[in-house]
C-alpha cells in the first residue's frame, strides 16, 4: 500500500507540463475552510505555489494562507511560552527535590518546546525542503481530472470517501487511500469507469518488515522490526499515478473531493524489498483515455493499467 508519496505539489507545473487548468474555486474553498477552523492538512509546497500570485483570485488565496500562518504563529508562540514556563517550574522543583511529577514535566515540556520550535521554523522558512511535498493519508494533493473536455487540477483529500456513504466511512475503512486493482469492480465499482484521476509523484514510501526485506525467517523469540523504504523510479521522473476520485456531499457538512491511488501486484524489485503492492503509473500518451473512461468498456481501462510506465524502482531506507 502506498502510505506516503513525494508529490508534485505546484499546480503551475501541471499547467505547463500537461496543459491543465487550475480550478481556483476549489483551491480557494479549501483554504477558506481551513481559515475557518477545518483541520485540512495541506502540504507546505501547495501553499508556496501561491507565493507569487498572478491574478486577483490567486491573491485572495494567498491572503487566506497568510492569515492562517499568522494565526498559527500566534498559537505556537503562546504554546512555546507556556512550555518554557512549565520547564522552568519543573527544573526549579528538581533543584530542591527529585520527584516523578517534576521529572515527567521536564521531559514533556522539553519535547513540546522542540516540536513547537520546529513548527515555527517551518512557518517562517522560505526555502523549500523535500518534506514540504510529502503526503500521507488525510493530506491534500493536486489531482488532475477531466472536466468539460479540459484537463483540470483540483485539490483532493488523500483517502477516498465514496459518494453516498457517511463520513464515518473514513474510520470504518481506513485503508481507502489505496484502491486494489482486484477490487475495482467490487468495492470501487461506483468510480471505476466513471471518475478517474492522476497524481504526479517522484517517489513513494512503504512500510516493510526487516525480515522480509532481508529475505529471511525470524529466529526463535526474535521480534521483527518495521522499516520505511523510499522507492524512486530509475531514471528519475515524475510518475502519473492512476487514481479514482469522488465528490462527496453531506447534509450540514462541506463537500469533499477525495481520491485513492490504484495499486497492483508489485514488480520483482519491490517484492524483493519486502512489499506486496505497488502504485500503477500510466504512460503520458494514455492521459486523456484514462481521464475520459468508458464505463461500458472497462477492458480498455484495464488495458491502460497494463500498458503502464515501467521504471526500475530503486529503494533505500527513508530519511
Amino acid at each position: 500500500m502506498c502510505y506516503s508519496a513525494q508529490i508534485q505539489a505546484d499546480y503551475r507545473k501541471y499547467v505547463r507540463a500537461f496543459g491543465a487548468h487550475m480550478s481556483i474555486r476549489e483551491f480557494a474553498q479549501l483554504f477558506f475552510e481551513r481559515a475557518q477552523g477545518s483541520n485540512a492538512k495541506i502540504p507546505k509546497a501547495m501553499e508556496d505555489a501561491f507565493s507569487d500570485p498572478q491574478s486577483d483570485a490567486e491573491r485572495a488565496v494567498k491572503a487566506l494562507i497568510d492569515t492562517f500562518r499568522v494565526e498559527q504563529t500566534t498559537k505556537l508562540e503562546q504554546e512555546l511560552f507556556n512550555q518554557r514556563a512549565r520547564l522552568a517550574d519543573a527544573e526549579r522543583s528538581l533543584q530542591s527535590k527529585v520527584t516523578k511529577a517534576a521529572t515527567e514535566n521536564q521531559r514533556i515540556a522539553t519535547g513540546k518546546i522542540e516540536w513547537t520550535l520546529g513548527k515555527l521554523e517551518d512557518l517562517r522558512r522560505t526555502s523549500p525542503e523535500a518534506r514540504d511535498s510529502r503526503i500521507f493519508p488525510g493530506h491534500y494533493a493536486p489531482v488532475m481530472v477531466m472536466e468539460n473536455g479540459h484537463r483540470v487540477i483540483k485539490p483532493m483529500h488523500y483517502q477516498c470517501r465514496l459518494a453516498g456513504k457517511p463520513a464515518s466511512h473514513d474510520v470504518k475503512y481506513p485503508g481507502t487511500y489505496n484502491a486494489r486493482r482486484d477490487s475495482l469492480e467490487g468495492f470501487w465499482k461506483s468510480l471505476f469507469g466513471y471518475s478517474h484521476g492522476l497524481i504526479a509523484i517522484s517517489a513513494f514510501y512503504e512500510n516493510v518488515s526487516r525480515s522480509k526485506m532481508e529475505g529471511r525467517q525470524l529466529a526463535e523469540g526474535e521480534k521483527d522490526e518495521n522499516l520505511v523504504l523510499e522507492f524512486k523510479p530509475s531514471p528519475a521522473h515524475d510518475m502519473l499515478v492512476a487514481c479514482l476520485w469522488s465528490h462527496w456531499s453531506g447534509a450540514g457538512e462541506p463537500d469533499l473531493l477525495s481520491f485513492a491511488a490504484i495499486t497492483d501486484e508489485p514488480p520483482p524489485e519491490v517484492a524483493a524489498a519486502g512489499h506486496d503492492r505497488c502504485i500503477i503509473p500510466i504512460k503520458p500518451e494514455n492521459i486523456d483515455a484514462w481521464l475520459n473512461p468508458d464505463a461500458s468498456n472497462l477492458a480498455s481501462q484495464y488495458a491502460i493499467l497494463d500498458d503502464r510506465d515501467r521504471p526500475y524502482y530503486e529503494h533505500q531506507l527513508a530519511a
